[in-house]
């Protein structure tokens, strides 16, 4: 077998040197090699990936696997809504074929009353008169059963995706957003506690610049799940900067979720507003396709007034997901219904409590459970 020939190249850090040159294989067997060694390296790269891809896939179902054993506190969350929604089984206790368009009025306003909103409750009551006149239904506790069925079939057709959706890398981006006072801050730190207590490796970033103590207020919920944080270093730092500096951590750093805070704003501020897109900019420039999840967090007891925060929000950024906190305290737990239906948009947490541990992967079958039951 002949002889691979050899080409001679010298060494470039000199011109004068004296060195021996050096013998490379000819420029095929150059490429035949690179090309091997770039298939190694691709191998390699999308053995890592579908091994990230496996761990946010089984991440997701944990916590919502886990949230299926906590439906007591879901239960208890929804206490004041259910009171309000108990006058449908004194209705439906002693119902007849004559009475349905008393009864039907006096459910649609009980759903009124609970925030459901004007367009659920009609299209709920006018389906369940429907299957009532068609002989479908023909006692109280087949049309409880119905009622169940159509929120649950209303919250599930369009919003399904109700599980992270954290990609295929780490780090996975989650970026929080939502006006003053809804319990933004507060909702990162307890989704920081959620994941650590799952093994996750979780890096916060402090992109709220504008609230004085909002920094602080995150550094102790750093301390208290045991989660690194990224601060603003100086007075007149911007968000984005603060963002992109805990990603690019992150990603150096080996951590699996970043989660972003940012400032409360109202959503009729339009310079805020445009601050948030700065801020999804500046992530995506470190992370092509982050943030993966982008999580608008929402006040409960605002009922259906949320509806127009969401929207913008919505609009600007491009919601992935809702929170909606403080709904332990409220009996307007309707709006979850509608809010979902309006805008098409999961809710991936619930608020029912201000313990650590009481912000709730959203799972229907359970919030329909708890509100009627």
């Amino acid at each position: 077998m002949a002889a691979v020939p050899t080409r001679l190249v010298p060494l470039v850090s000199s011109p004068s040197s004296s060195r021996p040159a050096v013998q490379l294989p000819p420029s095929g067997i150059t490429a035949e090699l690179n090309l091997s060694r770039s298939f190694r390296g691709s191998a390699s790269r999308f053995r890592c990936f579908a091994g990230q891809t496996d761990f946010f896939t089984r991440l997701g179902r944990l916590i919502r696997e886990k949230a299926k054993n906590d439906v007591e506190k879901i239960f208890s969350g929804f206490s004041k809504t259910r009171d309000n929604l108990a006058v449908i089984d004194e209705l439906l206790l002693y119902w007849n074929l004559a009475d349905t368009d008393r009864v039907l009025d006096e459910l649609e306003e009980a759903l009124l009353v609970s925030d459901f909103g004007p367009k659920i409750s009609m299209k709920i009551v006018d389906s369940l008169r429907d299957d009532i006149l068609a002989g479908k239904l023909k006692s109280g506790n087949e049309i409880k059963e119905a009622l169940k069925k159509s929120v649950l079939n209303l919250l599930t057709g369009k919003g399904s995706k109700t599980e992270l959706q954290l990609g295929f890398r780490k780090p996975a981006v989650i970026m929080v957003v939502g006006v003053n006072g809804g319990g933004k801050t507060t909702s990162l730190g307890k989704l920081a506690r959620r994941l650590k207590s799952e093994g996750v490796k979780v890096l916060m970033a402090a992109g709220d610049t504008f609230r004085a103590a909002a920094s602080e207020q995150l550094e102790v919920w750093a301390e208290r799940t045991g989660s690194e944080i990224v601060t603003a270093e100086g007075d007149k730092v911007k968000a984005p900067l603060v963002l992109s500096q805990a990603v690019k951590k992150g990603k150096e750093q080996g951590y699996g979720v970043v989660l972003c805070d940012t400032s409360g704003r109202l959503h009729t501020n339009y310079s805020l507003m445009e601050e948030l897109v700065s801020c999804k900019k500046a992530v995506a420039k470190v992370i092509p396709g982050a943030p993966n999840e982008i999580l608008l967090v929402l006040d409960g007891t605002t009922g259906l007034n949320m509806l127009p925060q969401a929207r913008e929000f919505n609009e600007v950024v491009g919601v992935t997901g809702l929170i909606l906190t403080k709904l332990d305290g409220s009996a307007r737990g309707g709006c979850v219904v509608s809010v979902v239906d309006e805008l098409g948009i999961p809710v991936k947490f619930i608020g029912v409590g201000e313990g650590v541990d009481d912000l709730q992967p959203f799972d229907a079958e359970a919030f329909v459970n708890a509100i009627f039951s």
